[in-house]
C-alpha cells in the first residue's frame, strides 16, 4: 500500500483539499500541522486519533507542527448548540503548558510545538481586518456549516471571527514554516478551507488539507470533554487502569475500527484480530490488543502491565497481590470508610452502609456473599484487623459479584 492508501484503509480520510494531495503524501516530505485549543490541561482520547495520525504521517517522512491555540483558545471555537465558556488568560496559559509537555512526550520530542498567540498578538484590529478580513467574503463565512447552524440561536462576533484567525494560522505557517498541509477532524473542515482559500488569495499558491472522520463511541457520541465522556491522556486524570477498563469493554462492532485508527499494528495483524474477534469474541483478543497498544504508547509498558494486574486481581478476587498504590488506583473516586480499631464483620457491614441491617449482614455472610480481600467470609464472628489490611491500611469488601467497598485503617 502507498501512504495515502494506508490512510484510506484505516478510515482516516474524509475531506481533502488539493487534487494531487495523494501524490504529495506518497512522494514528498511535507511540513504539516494539526491544532488544538488549550481548553483543558490535558488532551483526551478524541484528540488522540488526530495525534496518532500526525505521528503516522511523521513515520511516513512528513514533518509535524502541533499548534496549541493560545489566541483561539481565548475566543472559543463555535459549537453547534451554544457559545463556549470564556476561560481566563491565566488558565489558558496553564493549559497550554500542560498540553505542550504532553504532546512532546507522545512524539518523543520529535515535533515542533507552536502557539498562535505569538503571532496574533502582534496584530492590531485594523491591520487584521485589512490583511485578513478583506480577503474573506461574508457570504462565504455564513455558508460555513457550523455558523449557519448557529444563526437561528445567535452567534457572537468573537465566535464568528474564529475561522478568520484559524485561517490566518495556516497562512502564517505556510509563509514562515513552509507548512503546506493541515490535518484535523472533520468538524474543522470549514475553518481549514478558510485557510486554504486565504493562502491562495494572498500567495497564489496551493495548500493542502485532509480531515478525518470524528471517532465516536457505540452511541454515536464523540470522545470529547463537552460530551461528558472524556478519557484524558494524562494518567493523573484518567488512570491506565480506567483506560484499560474502557478499551477492553468497547463494542465488538467498534474494536476493529479503533485498531485501525489508534494503533500502529499492520493491516495483516489487524485483519488477524478481526478474524479472531468474529470466531471467538469471548476471548476479546482484539480488545486486549487495542488496550495494550494505546496504553503502552501513551503511558508505557509498566503502566499497561499494572492495569492488567489490577484488572485480573479484581476479576479473580485475589486482591492481596496488589499493593497500596494499586488499590488506590483500582478504587479511584471511591471514598474509603475509615476505622481506627478492629471490628466485627457484622457491625462493620452495617456501619459502613454495606448492608442495611445486621439481619441483612448475617444473611449475606451465611450465603457466602461477603468477601474480604478476595476471601469469602462465612463466620459472623469474624474480626477485621489491621494485620490483614493491604499495605497495613486497606481492606476490600466485596458484596455479591460486583459491588466493592473499601475500608481504611486510620
Amino acid at each position: 500500500m502507498t501512504n495515502f492508501e494506508e490512510l484510506k484503509w484505516r478510515g482516516l480520510i474524509k475531506d481533502i483539499a488539493g487534487d494531487d494531495i495523494s501524490k504529495k503524501i506518497n512522494e514528498e516530505s511535507l511540513t504539516f500541522y494539526w491544532g488544538t485549543d488549550p481548553t483543558a490541561d490535558s488532551l483526551h482520547l478524541g484528540h488522540y486519533s488526530s495525534l496518532i495520525t500526525a505521528k503516522r504521517l511523521a513515520r511516513m517522512g512528513h514533518k509535524p507542527i502541533l499548534l496549541v491555540g493560545g489566541a483561539t483558545g481565548l475566543i472559543g471555537d463555535p459549537r453547534p448548540t451554544a457559545e463556549r465558556e470564556i476561560i481566563s488568560k491565566e488558565q489558558v496559559e496553564k493549559n497550554l503548558i500542560g498540553i505542550k509537555e504532553q504532546v512532546e512526550r507522545i512524539f518523543n520530542g520529535n515535533v515542533e510545538v507552536v502557539n498562535n498567540y505569538d503571532w496574533i498578538k502582534q496584530f492590531n484590529l485594523v491591520d487584521f481586518l485589512r490583511d485578513v478580513g478583506k480577503n474573506i467574503n461574508i457570504n462565504y463565512m455564513l455558508d460555513k456549516d457550523i455558523i449557519r447552524r448557529r444563526l437561528e440561536t445567535g452567534i457572537t462576533f468573537a465566535e464568528f471571527s474564529y475561522t478568520l484567525i484559524q485561517g490566518y494560522d495556516f497562512l502564517h505557517l505556510f509563509q514562515n514554516k513552509n507548512c503546506v498541509m493541515q490535518v484535523a477532524g472533520s468538524d474543522q473542515w470549514g475553518n481549514i478551507t478558510t485557510g486554504v482559500d486565504l493562502i491562495r488569495k494572498v500567495t497564489g499558491k496551493q495548500a493542502y488539507a485532509f480531515t478525518m472522520p470524528l471517532i465516536v463511541d457505540k452511541y454515536g457520541r464523540k470522545f470529547g470533554k463537552s460530551e461528558g465522556n472524556a478519557l484524558w491522556l494524562d494518567d493523573a486524570k484518567t488512570t491506565s487502569y480506567e483506560l484499560y477498563q474502557y478499551l477492553i469493554n468497547v463494542d465488538d462492532e467498534k474494536v476493529i475500527e479503533y485498531l485501525k485508527v489508534f494503533t500502529f499494528l499492520s493491516k495483516e495483524e489487524i485483519e488477524d484480530y478481526e478474524k479472531k474477534n468474529l470466531e471467538h469474541p469471548e476471548l476479546r483478543e482484539a480488545h486486549k490488543a487495542l488496550a495494550r497498544e494505546i496504553i503502552t504508547e501513551l503511558h508505557g509498558a509498566e503502566k499497561y502491565e499494572e492495569a492488567v494486574k489490577i484488572s485480573e486481581a479484581l476479576f479473580n478476587g485475589n486482591l492481596k497481590q496488589l499493593d497500596e498504590n494499586e488499590i488506590e488506583t483500582a478504587f479511584k473516586g471511591i471514598t474509603p470508610y475509615e476505622i481506627s480499631n478492629e471490628m466485627n464483620i457484622v457491625d462493620l457491614l452495617v456501619e459502613a452502609s454495606i448492608c442495611k441491617s445486621k439481619r441483612e449482614a448475617r444473611e449475606f455472610i451465611s450465603t457466602s456473599s461477603i468477601s474480604i480481600n478476595g476471601i469469602k467470609i462465612n463466620s459472623q464472628e469474624y474480626m477485621i484487623t489491621k494485620k490483614e489490611a493491604i499495605g497495613g491500611r486497606y481492606v476490600i469488601i466485596r458484596r455479591g459479584k460486583k459491588k466493592y467497598f473499601i475500608i481504611s485503617f486510620s
